[in-house]
């Protein structure tokens, strides 16, 4: 009892220190990718020419309160407490702080923990907890900014390729959990879930005249057929394309909603491909 009280808090720990990390990387990643789009079209030497910019990256500056700027402490950086101990707001300059902050930490950390729950205490739980954090950012940041980052897809599925690799040749021993496919499974359900949706991108267009859906869910589907292989990959694509249309209907008809307003694919195919692979 004591031991599984320690692997239960150990992984809501976890959860919620990697959650914060997580919010980090939501909210700078497509800034950065904004920063190097702007340079690529205006050219970098340009552009530091006209104006000389400080370093951004997912390590500086330090967190902030991005209203009043000001530094925030270590009691300001709790997961999820300092926001319910701040009733959401900045103590400094009283701006709001939005909820997607503790949602992000406490959905990580309730994720670690279904995951300990469900899978066997092998190598598949840390490779479980990296593909759940990286499916939560991938999530947050399409439904936020539209845009799945190849920086997160392609190591996602890269990773996945390579972990099945790790598996047949027994440096990652086969648990009784669903465990990484084979390279061959591996590959063909990397390839499978990119053509999929990349045809129906080329179909609808085709058809239609417009643009249904972005490359990066092409990634993602890819990268998720690595490690689960082509069987997951039609019921993550029925379960996310159940889940995108409940949505995208009850915002139209419940929250008044523009039919035409575009509608993030990726958050439905991260949460599918996490449940078909713990399901």
């Amino acid at each position: 009892m004591v031991d599984d009280l320690s692997l239960m808090l150990l992984a809501t720990l976890s959860g919620l220190v990697v959650g914060s990390l997580l919010n980090t990387v939501i909210h700078r990643l497509p800034l950065m990718l904004e920063q190097q789009w702007a340079k690529s079209e205006t050219g970098q030497a340009e552009l530091e020419a006209a104006a000389p910019t400080r370093p951004f990256n997912l390590w500086w500056p330090r967190s902030h309160c991005p209203h009043c700027r000001t530094t925030l402490g270590i009691l300001e950086l709790i997961p999820v407490l300092s926001w319910l101990w701040q009733r959401g707001q900045c103590r400094h300059c009283q701006q709001p702080i939005s909820a997607r902050y503790p949602l992000v930490e406490g959905l990580t950390a309730l994720a670690f923990l279904i995951c300990l729950w469900r899978l066997p205490l092998d190598a598949t739980l840390p490779l479980a907890w990296l593909v759940t954090s990286g499916l939560i950012a991938l999530a947050f940041i399409d439904w936020e900014t539209q845009y799945l980052p190849d920086a997160l897809t392609l190591p996602l599925m890269w990773l996945g390729l390579l972990v099945s690799v790790g598996v047949e040749a027994g440096l990652l021993a086969p648990s009784t959990g669903p465990a990484p496919v084979s390279p061959t499974l591996a590959i063909v359900g990397a390839s499978v879930g990119y053509l999929s949706l990349w045809s129906v991108y080329w179909l609808f267009k085709w058809v239609t005249g417009k643009e249904g859906m972005g490359y990066g869910d092409f990634k993602l589907l890819a990268a998720l057929g690595a490690w689960l292989g082509p069987a997951a990959l039609l019921p993550i694509i029925l379960l996310a394309s159940i889940a995108g249309t409940v949505v995208g209907v009850s915002k139209i008809f419940l929250l008044g909603g523009s039919r035409h307003q575009p509608l993030a694919f990726g958050p439905y195919l991260a949460l599918a491909g996490w449940l078909v692979w713990l399901a």
